[in-house]
């Protein structure tokens, strides 16, 4: 598992040498044989894929991938999201898709996804780990596309979630709250400056009655003194 806490903001590098992996694309189904799979997503403006988030975040929307850009089909988004891939393998669409099939089924639990966002370029926030309820496809102007349901498992165990509307309120942080902070505070930790080992973190605590959100609650602490806040709240 990698050594991240649920909101902290690391770098591409970092992200890549926890998963053990060159995250080269956003969908990872059981990459190296682990049991938990993996997704990037973006909300930005002109983020290549239509993922959304739902419930302040607690539910993700996120959408498939379109086949690979070739010099016989330079437009991806001209195409149906694929199937199978160019060697007659499942895509990672598909992998997804039977995951959420058997869970549906109930003959598996949900597939449990480590989930990371994207800030901007290079940097990004580790969004939780995620339970795959349901998979379907839909038409997106006269293409089809795949869409993945998932739900933030708060208990970060196979526990069973709770149904989306058992919480008035929520210490996820919504993705819009996470970019107007870090394009606020530029960044850096507002105790010292420090752009290393960054975390979101809560002004007035979630477990004292702070919301997650309005930016005017969240602000960018470093690891020493997010630590030292903790401490002082003891």
């Amino acid at each position: 598992m990698p050594p991240f806490q649920k909101d902290d903001v690391i770098s591409y590098q970092e992200m890549c040498m926890a998963e053990g992996l060159s995250l080269q694309r956003g969908m990872n189904f059981r990459p190296a044989g682990i049991n938990t799979s993996v997704l990037l997503m973006s909300v930005r403006p002109g983020a290549p894929y239509a993922d959304r988030v739902e419930e302040e975040g607690r539910v993700l929307i996120y959408e498939g991938h379109d086949v690979a850009r070739t010099r016989d089909a330079p437009d991806a988004k001209a195409f149906d999201q694929p199937l199978v891939s160019p060697s007659g393998a499942p895509t990672q669409n598909v992998l997804f898709l039977e995951a959420a099939e058997r869970a549906k089924r109930g003959v598996a639990p949900p597939e449990r996804v480590r989930v990371y966002q994207k800030v901007r370029q290079g940097i990004w926030v580790f969004a939780g780990i995620f339970a795959l309820l349901d998979a379907w496809m839909e038409q997106s102007g006269r293409r089809s596309v795949f869409k993945f349901k998932l739900v933030l498992d708060e208990a970060g165990s196979d526990v069973p979630l709770p149904s989306v509307g058992d919480l008035a309120h929520t210490r996820v942080i919504p993705p819009h709250v996470r970019l107007e902070v870090w394009r606020r505070d530029k960044g850096r930790c507002v105790k010292c400056g420090s752009t290393e080992n960054l975390h979101f973190d809560h002004i007035i605590a979630y477990s004292r009655g702070g919301t997650s959100l309005v930016a005017e609650n969240i602000q960018l602490l470093c690891a020493r003194h997010n630590l030292e806040k903790r401490d002082s709240l003891v």
